[in-house]
């Protein structure tokens, strides 16, 4: 008996773990929409902002059931609301990196959470994804100037506020770039001087997790 409470209390927490990092991120996503809108009307079509925002609330109206799940198919689950709420060129690809990221989880031991190498190896799977479907590399002024540079922080063992860090620098670096892919490769010289919409989501979806994995019980092994 002591042994079935021992794993229910296991299980409880980790799904309190998985609520309070979802909420997290896709609450800052909805607190922020109105920036990336911002952001988007002037490279872009001007809807990332409302677009994200969607996508989020809709997790966040469903977070009782994706975090009563496992890791790997709280994560999918995650990956195919934005799929399907998101819209536009980032429902897809903010689909995909969840999608594929709760792939890379499913090896994992029943109740076992993803420690730091499962993190960083399942971000670069992701990550890898997302290149595919959006036939993108780094340095074009995309979401993935973001992610690169934090799976490499992840990987190399930064703490949670260091991470943090290098994402809001990501997101900074990529205002003097040119866009090769999406709608503000249309502007050519014309998208250099705005951050892209999609590094600033990455970075406060970054930032968001980040936080809570900096707090005193939160911490990344």
């Amino acid at each position: 008996m002591a042994e079935a409470t021992t794993a229910a209390d296991t299980a409880a927490g980790e799904a309190a773990r998985r609520r309070e990092l979802i909420e997290a991120a896709a609450g800052a996503v909805v607190a922020h929409a109105d920036e990336l809108t911002r952001l988007d009307q002037a490279i872009g079509d001007g809807d990332h902002g409302a677009n994200m925002k969607r996508g989020a609330a809709a997790v966040i109206a469903d977070v009782a059931a994706i975090a009563g799940k496992p890791w790997d198919e709280a994560l999918k689950q995650v990956g195919m609301t934005l799929v399907m709420k998101v819209g536009g060129a980032s429902g897809p690809l903010y689909g995909t990196l969840f999608l594929e990221l709760g792939k890379a989880f499913a090896t994992l031991p029943p109740g076992t959470a993803p420690d730091r190498a499962a993190l960083a190896a399942g971000l670069e799977r992701a990550i890898a994804a997302v290149k595919a479907r959006g036939k993108s590399e780094t340095g074009q002024k995309t979401m993935l100037d973001v992610l690169a540079p934090v799976a490499a922080a992840l990987a190399a063992g930064e703490p949670a506020a260091a991470i943090a860090a290098v994402a809001a620098d990501a997101a900074a670096a990529t205002v003097p770039m040119r866009a090769i892919r999406g709608r503000a490769s249309f502007l050519g010289d014309r998208s250099i001087g705005h951050m892209d919409p999609g590094a600033r989501s990455s970075h406060i979806i970054v930032a968001a997790l980040a936080e809570r994995f900096a707090a005193p019980d939160g911490a990344t092994q």
